[in-house]
Formats: C-alpha cells, structure tokens, sequence
C-alpha cells in the first residue's frame, strides 16, 4: 500500500510542478511581466463568457474542488495512519482481530509499570499484518534510561509481539527527562 501511494504522491508532485512551470512559463512569454498595465485577462475576454450563466460557477467550483482535495493530500500526507486492528495468529489456522487501541492501551499500561517511567504514550501504525510501534515515554529525573531501555525493549515489545503472535514489531522509542526542582541546599 506504502508503495502505491509513494507513486501517487510522486505523479501529483510532478503533475503539480509541471503545471506550475508551464503557467510561469506562460507568463514570462506573455510579456505581462514587462508591463505594469498589463492584464491577464481582457475585458473583451472576460465579457466573452459573461453572458454564459454556468461558466463563472463552473470556474469557482472547480478552483474549491482543486483547493480543498490539495488540502486533502497534504493532510494525507501528514497524518499517520492509525492502525485499528492487529491480526492474531491463533496457531489453529484461523485468524483473529486484536483492536488497535486494547493493544495500545496493554502496552501503555505495561511501561508506566517499569520502574523509573513517569509517563508513556504508545501508537501503533501501518497495516494489521504489520502494525509498528511508536513509543514515546516520560522518565523520571533519577530513572536510569539503561534499564527503562532494556525493560521497554525487552520486556513491554516483546510481550506485545509474543501475545499478537507477530513474528515481529518494529519500534520507535523516544525517551524524555522529566524536569525536577533544584534542591536547596541550607
């Protein structure tokens, strides 16, 4: 799916600059550019279509179609997609749906249980064959980051790969300090 929408942003992209350039080239070829009266449009080219009721509308319609999908993919192009669902090997041969969130919540739940850890947020992305995990966890000014690393890899993944029957779970992990007082000193 990945690739698919890689070449679908790739052509958009080239679709989007190819027109871009062509409408600068355009432009620059017109001499408009060397004349400050100069306009792109004519009164007699605008009066042209005056007199056709559909055609202004048509215009602004289809200038709103094109702004608001460009807004669509860019926000596409931004989200990452929340993975709703975990496929489960039973190991009979069936297969079963663990939801996103329930795993999600087991993993948080799990870390905020490790010594040291204060906080922890967990998502998890991609397809439900091969969901990945975002960790991102608030340690404690006296954790040691060491250990919550060795726990959180060891222990909190691999627990959620063994119980989903993943065969793996790829991570990100993004450890944060938590900000403490200065003590006083008397």
């Amino acid at each position: 799916m990945r690739a698919v929408l890689r070449g679908v942003n790739r052509v958009l992209i080239g679709l989007a600059g190819g027109l871009l350039l062509g409408a600068g080239l355009a432009v620059l070829a017109s001499g408009l550019w060397t004349d400050p009266d100069a306009v792109l449009l004519s009164d007699a080219a605008r009066a042209r279509w005056r007199d056709r009721g559909w055609w202004w509308p048509a215009v602004l319609g289809g200038l709103v179609v094109l702004v608001l999908s460009a807004l669509g993919w860019l926000l596409a192009q931004l989200r990452r997609s929340r993975t709703l669902e975990v496929l489960v090997d039973t190991a009979d041969g069936d297969d079963a749906s663990l939801r996103g969130r329930a795993l999600e919540a087991a993993m948080e739940a799990e870390a905020e249980a490790v010594r040291g850890v204060a906080h922890a947020h967990v998502r998890l992305t991609g397809n439900a064959a091969e969901p990945r995990a975002h960790l991102s966890v608030l340690v404690e000014p006296d954790a040691s980051p060491e250990m919550t690393l060795d726990a959180l890899t060891h222990e909190i993944l691999a627990h959620a790969r063994d119980s989903a029957g993943l065969g793996r779970l790829p991570a990100e992990l993004r450890i944060r300090a938590a900000h403490h007082r200065p003590r006083r000193v008397l």
